[in-house]
């Protein structure tokens, strides 16, 4: 019996999404679902603009000779969908990284055109086991917010410096406030030179110093092809959930011969660096609800707004929801108790209620209830103290 503040029961029970054995690991959207799903997006788009990101769109099948290049298909091929491709072996993506890869080569930049930040949210697929699939926190089929920059090695710590402070600000806006921070380094099982990992190791220590962050380290944790520091929000339960991530890859760019030209004009290899907010869309998600249950913050709940009617209200409760219009409203003019509209949109965890009769038509006014209690406001102030309420942080 899943518990119900178990992510899986509150997506059924807001009515967000499914899961069925005809497509394992892999969700179907609900209305209400889509509508928390793109408000994930716009919150990385905005955050990725402000840090002067572009965003870019590439393909969902590979052939080998990419893969076989990234070190994937030597390194993740157990965990690659194969797709044929006429006589030639092909993968749908399990990440973005190769994509931004062939954009930026193409650009042939120079010194005066890097940092170069690339981001995607882009639509990717892992042949993950069937016994170790749960929800939205272990699928097949997820978005990543795959973003990349690429950059001289001399610029590569101010670019990671400048994320690793940024982004505790952006956890917070979702209502995360501890989180925990770990330096992976080199596995066994890995590409390129020991001269190369001590060279990023060092960086990615020196960030993290700089930062003035208390890390732990992981031996052996780290990307086949760089170390990476890692973020773990802690919810309300005191779980740790492993997220935001910042990887540093001296190999790819040299298996890809990716170079820019110096003020010399010398073609040299770029810096890659790989970076992710959420990880997954999907699974952020799933640690939003897993944290929050059913009462997410406003600006994230799919109906933000209950207008209730009640005798003598109609029109009054139709005129409201078109002042809220910037907001998302549903009007319940059901013909069931107040009482059970009110526990109803409670159940359904939409944050404020606001109750329409011939009372509050004839004053102009607002009977509002929140998660906090209840007022009778003016109706030109209930819906600036709405407005408020649920903008976006972020």
């Amino acid at each position: 019996m899943i518990d119900r503040d178990d992510h899986r029961s509150l997506a059924q029970r807001l009515d967000l999404a499914h899961f069925q054995d005809e497509a394992p690991g892999m969700a179907f959207w609900h209305p209400n679902g889509l509508v928390l799903y793109r408000l994930l997006e716009e919150a990385a788009r905005r955050h990725i603009a402000a840090e002067g990101y572009r965003e870019v769109r590439t393909p969902q099948v590979l052939r080998r000779p990419v893969w076989e290049l990234s070190g994937h298909w030597s390194h993740f091929q157990g965990g690659m969908f194969q797709v044929p491709d006429g006589s030639v072996e092909a993968a749908l993506k399990p990440v973005s990284c190769p994509g931004h890869i062939q954009i930026v080569k193409r650009a042939a930049p120079s010194y005066r055109d890097l940092p170069i930040r690339l981001a995607e949210l882009g639509v990717c697929h892992r042949d993950e086991p069937g016994g170790t699939l749960h929800g939205l926190l272990r699928l097949r089929q997820f978005t990543q917010d795959d973003g990349h920059i690429f950059c001289s090695e001399d610029q590569a710590e101010a670019e990671a410096e400048r994320f690793c402070r940024n982004l505790p600000g952006f956890y917070r806006a979702f209502g995360f406030e501890k989180l925990s921070v770990a330096l992976s380094l080199r596995p066994d099982e890995r590409a390129g030179d020991d001269a190369s990992w001590d060279r990023a190791e060092g960086m990615l220590r020196a960030v993290l110093d700089r930062v003035g962050l208390d890390y732990a380290v992981q031996p052996g944790q780290g990307a086949f092809y760089g170390p990476k520091i890692e973020y773990a929000l802690e919810d309300r339960h005191g779980r740790a959930w492993q997220c935001g991530t910042i990887q540093l890859d001296m190999v790819m760019p040299v298996r890809f011969d990716v170079r820019y030209a110096d003020a010399s004009g010398e073609r040299r290899h770029v810096v890659m660096l790989h970076r992710a907010l959420y990880g997954s869309l999907e699974r952020f998600l799933g640690i939003l609800l897993e944290h929050h249950g059913a009462s997410l913050p406003p600006w994230l709940a799919p109906v933000q707004v209950a207008v209730l009617p009640v005798a003598g209200g109609g029109d009054y409760a139709a005129d409201l929801a078109r002042r809220l219009r910037g907001l998302r409203v549903q009007v319940d003019d059901r013909e069931e108790t107040l009482a059970r509209r009110v526990a109803e949109a409670h159940d359904l965890g939409v944050p404020f209620v606001a109750v329409a009769g011939a009372r509050e038509a004839a004053s102009r006014s607002v009977a509002l209830r929140g998660r906090d209690g209840q007022q009778v406001l003016a109706e030109a102030e209930a819906v600036a103290a709405l407005e408020r309420a649920c903008a976006a942080p972020i």
